[in-house]
């Protein structure tokens, strides 16, 4: 099926009727997400992520610039999001769509305005010179889900990255190669992870991680922003039918295991870069 395409009649049933079932086409249960691969480096900064057959890479790169006046001490952190149009026939080369600026608001949102990144870490001299780090996501491979599988690539490209370490005498400032000295990993608070759901049948059935072809005849769809603290970072729900109080807190139930399982994923893909680097 062409990707930029609707499903049709039949499909849209056979889905439907699937969910009513309690099953999905790809085999999952319906809270079931799919499987997550993380691959770091080679340089700092880097990662690539594959959330069942969508994939998404993020890269991380710093600057020197004048902190905003109205905050004198922080870093400023910024996200653009790229959709390749290898990823869907529907993508095309230099133009930003609604879906673009979806992605990048909502991980502002996650991982900036929910104070997970250490933006006073990045100050050098105050009302001066501040980082400016700057995250770049590419889509490649489009499947459904890029919200989730973008928020990982995110994540895990900012805990992997590191900053030149700095000298400051006076009003000079001397950048240091990382062959000079170590570079200086980020400060990171917390690990916001989004969680999305769609749902079917007048709200009645909801599915985790939902497939392109989910997305394709959902009713609606719900992100949570959750941290392995139970905390939730922010909620977003644009448009789609309207859902009750106790199916929002059954959501959040479950993206709250979610959000742990694919925590320690990202700390062990973290931890087997580290290895590697040192066995070398």
């Amino acid at each position: 099926m062409v990707k930029d395409t609707q499903p049709s009649n039949n499909e849209r049933n056979f889905i439907l009727q699937a969910l009513d079932q309690g099953l999905r086409i790809d085999g999952r249960g319906p809270h079931d997400v799919r499987k997550i691969s993380i691959s770091l480096g080679p340089q700092f900064g880097h990662s690539e992520v594959r959330l069942g057959k969508t994939r998404v890479t993020a890269n991380v790169s710093c600057e020197i610039v004048r902190p905003r006046p109205s905050n004198p001490t922080e870093g400023l952190v910024q996200f653009t999001t790229d959709f390749s149009p290898m990823a869907s026939p529907a993508f095309e080369e230099g133009s930003l769509s609604e879906e673009d600026v979806l992605v990048s608001r909502l991980l502002e949102k996650a991982l900036k305005q929910s104070r997970a990144i250490d933006t006073e870490g990045l100050c050098i001299v105050a009302g001066e010179k501040v980082w400016q780090l700057r995250v770049d996501l590419r889509v490649l491979d489009h499947e459904g889900n890029i919200i989730d599988c973008a928020c990982v690539a995110a994540i895990a490209a900012l805990q992997h990255f590191k900053r030149p370490d700095v000298t400051v005498i006076g009003d000079d400032v001397t950048i240091h190669t990382i062959e000079e000295r170590s570079g200086i990993p980020l400060s990171v608070h917390h690990i916001p992870i989004c969680v999305t759901f769609a749902f079917f049948a007048n709200g009645e059935r909801q599915v985790a991680d939902p497939s392109l072809l989910e997305e394709q005849v959902r009713e609606g769809d719900m992100t949570f922003v959750i941290n392995k603290h139970r905390e939730i970072c922010t909620l977003s729900k644009a448009g789609g039918i309207p859902i009750t109080v106790e199916q929002v807190l059954h959501c959040a139930n479950i993206a709250t295991a979610k959000s742990e399982e694919i925590t320690a994923l990202i700390q062990e893909a973290l931890a087997r870069h580290n290895e590697s680097i040192e066995s070398v």
